[in-house]
């Protein structure tokens, strides 16, 4: 069978999908999470169709896999209501608790979320088309996450427990929470990257409403219950629907204080202007990206190649972090696109639970048609399709297309294609990889792959004035999670690590007195007594 012929009958039958697979599917949810309460919904639904779609007798077509509540601005404005009352203005139960406290429910909520990966992880592959195992990765990464985030809490709590004393002013500085947060996630790590907001969202005190990706809602259906158990009513607040119906309101409602955002520069503008005090929103976005790679004549063409492969491709290139263009030596070039097409054409690809496989079904409506459109362009304008069989499309999936060589009149030179389109071009100074950084409107990542020490240092000291990464002979990517994660232009806004998102779901506050005797007494009785959850000197062991 040629490789053609191979993507032609990709999809399987119905009878050919592992059963156990099939439990739980379809997911009919109708609940949705308001001020501790799983409520039923019964109006409208939005269908969900998997990425992975089915073959019959005649073309392959979606797979059915559930239905989500289309919730209007009335739960939205309930929901809005709900963590209003949670917070109510820093004296709610959640944002006054001990950061010990706020701690242990964190961790019951990580043992009941673990009770639940089995269906989580399931309902991630079907509604992504991830694979099985990365799936499964995702689901255990986002469990360390939340897990060096309460380290972090607590390394950042033990700073904070002890009092300074300035210019004879007594101080005690700590974080306090900031209000009513709306997160929402991205299709593409809808577990992970949305818990990144949320998570460090809520153990810092503040109340949470969160509305799941379009792509990516069935898997809340799990820890619905979770939720509601674990942490106190209104304190987190689960919304289903059309991002563009409900989520405006509680913008324009100016009761928003934090925007926490994984999307498009295009939706974040859109909600900011929409809050009627922008001075009290405080913004943590994480936004697109084109990162470059740029391939030197020293660079090791093995090494350079897998990684590229891997930046370009894993989970189809729909991350952020992907490679999304690769400038490469003019001299090597030829050695180079002979090497990448052999690597992607050896690829394996099917279906999310077949084992060891990588390209995998697309998860957006209309991506493979948007994708074609890339490719007509530039080939109209010059480019070809270097790898044979590049750029075939059964159903939801696009086999890996390079295109070669691609310049600025291009839509994929500019656009971020976030799919497995591989833009390819030569460049024969360095000064065409670097003017193109500083002319794009991003700037998340760069790689670059040489050997030459003194020419990668010529390249490091410009390049991390134009992105907030640089990475040596690696792909771009996010982990550790240690690490800032973060990006200028329209591609980010905040940071993100462990310990920054910490921060910036909190503002430093601090109680001071003048060292007076009376002072002295009545804050030593405060701490010795334990009658403030602020003012204390507990240390987290």
């Amino acid at each position: 069978m040629t490789l053609i012929e191979k993507i032609q009958n990709l999809f399987p039958r119905p009878a050919d999908i592992p059963a156990a697979l099939l439990s739980d599917i379809p997911c009919i949810q109708k609940g949705y999470l308001v001020n501790g309460e799983i409520r039923v919904w019964d109006g409208p639904r939005q269908e969900v169709l998997s990425p992975v779609w089915v073959a019959g007798d005649a073309s392959p077509t979606p797979f059915y896999i559930g239905e989500y509540p289309l919730l209007t601005e009335a739960q939205a404005f309930q929901a809005l209501d709900a963590a209003v009352d949670a917070y109510d203005h820093g004296r709610g139960v959640w944002p006054t608790l001990s950061v010990v406290e706020r701690i242990e429910h964190m961790e019951q909520f990580v043992f009941r979320m673990i009770e639940a990966k089995e269906r989580v992880v399931r309902f991630l592959m079907w509604e992504v088309g991830k694979s099985l195992q990365d799936s499964q990765k995702e689901f255990d990464r986002t469990i360390q996450y939340i897990n060096d985030t309460l380290a972090a809490l607590k390394d950042l709590d033990r700073i904070s427990s002890r009092f300074t004393i300035e210019e004879g002013i007594i101080g005690q500085i700590r974080r306090a929470p900031l209000g009513v947060v709306l997160c929402m996630g991205p299709f593409n790590y809808p577990l992970n990257e949305t818990f990144t907001t949320l998570i460090p969202a809520l153990v810092m005190g503040n109340s949470v409403i969160l509305k799941p990706p379009k792509h990516g809602a069935l898997l809340y259906a799990p820890l619905m219950a979770a939720f509601r158990d674990v942490f106190p009513k209104g304190v987190i607040n689960i919304i289903f629907g059309e991002g563009r119906k409900v989520i405006p309101p509680l913008m324009a409602s100016g009761k928003i204080n934090v925007l926490g955002l994984i999307g498009t520069s295009k939706t974040a503008n859109a909600l900011k202007k929409l809050h009627p005090y922008p001075n009290r929103l405080r913004c943590v976005l994480g936004l697109e990206a084109k990162n470059p790679a740029i391939v030197l004549e020293s660079a090791d063409l093995d090494l350079a190649i897998r990684e590229c492969v891997l930046g370009c491709l894993s989970f189809n290139g729909q991350r952020c972090t992907a490679l999304k263009i690769i400038f490469v030596a003019a001299g090597i070039a030829d050695a180079f696109l002979e090497r990448l097409a052999v690597a992607v054409n050896a690829l394996p690809f099917g279906m999310p639970w077949q084992e060891g496989v990588f390209v995998t079904p697309v998860a957006e409506k209309g991506k493979t048609d948007y994708l074609r459109e890339l490719m007509s362009d530039a080939v109209t304008k010059g480019a070809r399709v270097v790898n044979p069989a590049g750029g075939t499309v059964c159903g939801s999936f696009f086999f890996p297309a390079i295109l070669y060589p691609v310049h600025p009149d291009m839509r994929v030179y500019h656009e971020e294609q976030f799919g497995p389109v591989i833009p390819v071009l030569p460049f024969d100074r360095i000064d065409t990889p670097i003017a193109y950084m500083i002319n794009s409107s991003y700037g998340q990542q760069v790689s670059i792959f040489g050997s030459d020490p003194d020419e990668m240092a010529r390249l490091i000291d410009p390049l991390v004035n134009q992105v907030c990464r640089v990475n040596i002979n690696s792909q771009c990517q996010r982990g550790p999670d240690t690490f800032p994660f973060t990006g200028r232009k329209d591609s980010a806004e905040g940071t993100l690590s462990v310990s920054d998102a910490l921060r910036v779901f909190s503002i430093r506050t601090l109680v001071a007195a003048k060292q007076t005797e009376l002072n002295k007494q009545i804050i030593t009785r405060i701490v010795r007594d334990h009658k403030s959850k602020f003012l204390a000197t507990d240390f987290i062991l």
